[in-house]
């Protein structure tokens, strides 16, 4: 987001202290706390869209805190910031566009991004308490946020918390903590909940002492509601595929690849005979593999061609995921497995350019389902090939040493080609729907759906409201997160 590293922890402390300053209710206060560590992680969902629009969406995403965001100051940063990079009639273009449509498009973005945090919380069993403020991420108190449809009273506590401790946080490490009451004051009734601004603004020097010094991770791990509970394998593994399904929402191109990478390494360990706990460890590293793709802005991920830099930019995601991971308790195998599925055996690998010795065999089965489910996967510098063209290239990895020949010689003996076909189609969904759906998840808009489908845009056009009345949906992430959770996209054919 272009701003300081642990800052969303230093404003869930902000927002915890704020609470008990405003005399919140414990039940307000568990869902603050959900909330602050969630309200942001809808970035990785709406990124690439982001991009689209506005060019690098760190920049974009640095500047919001500058000014009081709302009616006309909203719309006039959104037109200074739209075609971010592009040349000045393409800006022109998009500024028309944003303004014909009474800027449409940006509302998308940001409903994606709420939309994305709330089922992230609801598919990590945290509640309707939390789901809910999710929702509201960008209204305002004075009602005159996004989409504009709450205010006041009606928006749950615990978003009006982090409203105000997101601002503070942001101001208080640019200019202390004059800065920091000075926006509260100026945005009291508009953005922010003027009881707690006077909450805040009477103990200001309670809620904001060390912030800048303490150990936030270790600080907010000890304020967690539900600190000690226990999580299930049946629950870690859901929590994995969450986060799983989280990471490939950062670009389109990406849609159910850590799932079909998941499917592919559990093939493997099961043919090369991997014990139960090797086995485990190497569907969850798989899931997780990725997530430090979402530490890279998308405009490196959506290059037809990299220069340099951005390849050296791409290359730092498997040293992100064992970062992203090497903190939790019990995942460090995990973490660990995750990182390594760049590196080869060859030493011609990253991050670290490991070799044979280095690279324990679940290692060399995540490298190896990653390597295929990538060569299945179209993005814009390669295009996907068939399985048997897939299937050809990862011989000739193994060949030459990249690649751990058993793994490979394991994935393609139990690559069959004929699916299972499906009793019930999950969502009612009828055989046509499904291809639009999956062409959908893939990111593909109405004309090249029609195009890849050889149907008209019309027809696109209807079953897509099929589709969104049959899931329950309103948006391309929505279903891109159904795609993904029912197998439509990245799993391999049962």
């Amino acid at each position: 987001m272009g701003r300081p590293m642990e800052r969303v922890l230093r404003q869930t402390l902000i927002a915890l202290r704020l609470a008990d300053a405003a005399g919140v209710e414990a039940e307000n206060r568990a869902a603050a706390y959900y909330t602050s560590l969630l309200t942001w992680v809808g970035c990785a969902a709406d990124t690439s869209e982001v991009a689209a629009l506005f060019g690098d969406e760190t920049a974009l995403y640095a500047d919001t805190h500058d000014g009081d965001l709302g009616g006309m100051t909203m719309a006039l940063f959104v037109l200074r910031h739209l075609g971010g990079g592009s040349s000045r009639l393409h800006r022109l273009g998009m500024m028309g566009g944003f303004l014909a449509t009474a800027g449409r498009s940006v509302q998308r973005v940001m409903q994606n991004h709420c939309l994305a945090a709330s089922d992230l919380a609801g598919r990590l069993d945290l509640g309707d308490e939390v789901s809910r403020p999710l929702l509201q991420a960008f209204e305002r108190w004075d009602g005159r946020g996004v989409p504009g449809r709450e205010g006041a009273l009606d928006l749950a506590p615990a978003i009006r918390v982090v409203h105000l401790a997101d601002v503070v946080e942001a101001f208080f490490d640019t200019g202390g903590k004059a800065a920091a009451v000075q926006v509260a004051q100026e945005r009291r009734g508009t953005q922010f909940d003027p009881a707690l601004v006077d909450a805040f603004l009477a103990r200001a020097d309670e809620v904001l002492a060390g912030i800048g010094d303490v150990q936030v991770w270790d600080e907010v791990i000890a304020l967690d509601p539900r600190l000690g509970a226990t999580l299930t394998e049946a629950e870690l593994d859901r929590a994995l595929e969450a986060f799983a399904d989280f990471a490939d929402l950062k670009t389109p191109y990406r849609t159910g690849h850590s799932r079909g990478v998941a499917a592919w390494a559990t093939r493997i360990a099961g043919r090369l005979g991997l014990s139960d706990a090797d086995t485990t460890l190497v569907r969850r590293a798989a899931l997780v593999h990725d997530l430090g793709v979402i530490g890279v802005p998308s405009p490196v991920w959506n290059q037809p061609r990299w220069s340099v830099s951005e390849r050296e930019r791409a290359r730092t995601h498997p040293y992100l995921t064992e970062r992203m991971l090497s903190r939790v308790p019990g995942l460090e195998a995990v973490a660990r497995t995750a990182s390594l599925h760049h590196e080869r055996l060859d030493g011609s690998g990253y991050p670290h350019g490991l070799g044979r010795d280095a690279l324990p065999l679940p290692a060399r089965v995540v490298a190896v389902a990653d390597a295929y489910q990538s060569l299945l996967d179209a993005d814009p510098r390669e295009p996907a090939l068939d399985p048997d063209q897939a299937a050809l290239r990862l011989r000739e990895q193994a060949r030459a040493g990249e690649l751990d020949a058993d793994a490979v010689n394991a994935l393609l003996a139990s690559n069959g080609r004929r699916a299972r076909k499906r009793e019930v189609t999950p969502g009612g969904l009828t055989d046509r729907e499904v291809e639009v759906l999956i062409e959908l998840a893939r990111g593909l808009s109405n004309p090249q759906i029609a195009a890849a489908l050889s149907v008209s845009r019309k027809t696109v056009s209807t079953h897509l409201e099929h589709i969104y009345a049959k899931l329950g949906v309103s948006t391309r992430t929505q279903a891109a997160l159904f795609a993904m959770q029912h197998g439509f996209v990245g799993a391999p054919p049962d």
